[in-house]
């Protein structure tokens, strides 16, 4: 499978994102639209919770996070995970962020990114304006790969 081919299932950039509404280890319910005016956001897409990959870019996230924040972006990590899993994930690395759980796998679907062989969601970076348009997406060729958090605030900086 090419990038091109991946890239194809993710929301057009320039098109409104498609909305949402997730539980979060918080036991709250998160929807994208509680953002609009108010805060970027950083859809993160990852496989499963407590893979090497996955646990290196939750790690990067909770060293980077103020970062983020300072560029007026919410992460949201998302994963097929139940929230169970991902509350344990969450504490074991003292992650300073909730994560989303798509256990129905209905927003990784609609995002294009849900892996049908794998029945995950392939590691996916979407980025969303305050106004709640796609400006940047990546879908990773291998799950095993992911976007360093100096690129990804680079994205953010070419919002400004």
């Amino acid at each position: 499978m090419t990038i091109a081919s991946l890239e194809a299932g993710c929301p057009a950039v320039g098109s409104a994102a498609p909305e949402f509404t997730l539980r979060s280890t918080a036991d709250t319910d998160v929807t994208l639209a509680s953002f609009r005016g108010r805060k970027n956001v950083l859809l993160t897409f990852f496989p499963l919770a407590f893979t090497s990959t996955c646990t290196a870019e939750m790690q990067a996230f909770t060293d980077d996070i103020a970062q983020f924040e300072g560029r007026d972006t919410v992460v949201l990590p998302i994963s097929v995970d139940s929230t169970a899993t991902l509350k344990e994930f969450k504490a074991k690395w003292q992650m300073p962020f909730d994560l989303l759980s798509d256990f129905k796998r209905g927003v990784s679907r609609q995002y294009g990114v849900l892996n049908d062989e794998k029945f995950y969601a392939n590691r996916a970076y979407v980025l969303i304006d305050k106004q709640g348009i796609v400006r940047w997406t990546w879908q990773e060729q291998q799950n095993s790969n992911r976007r360093e958090n100096a690129e990804l605030l680079e994205r953010l900086r070419r919002l400004e």
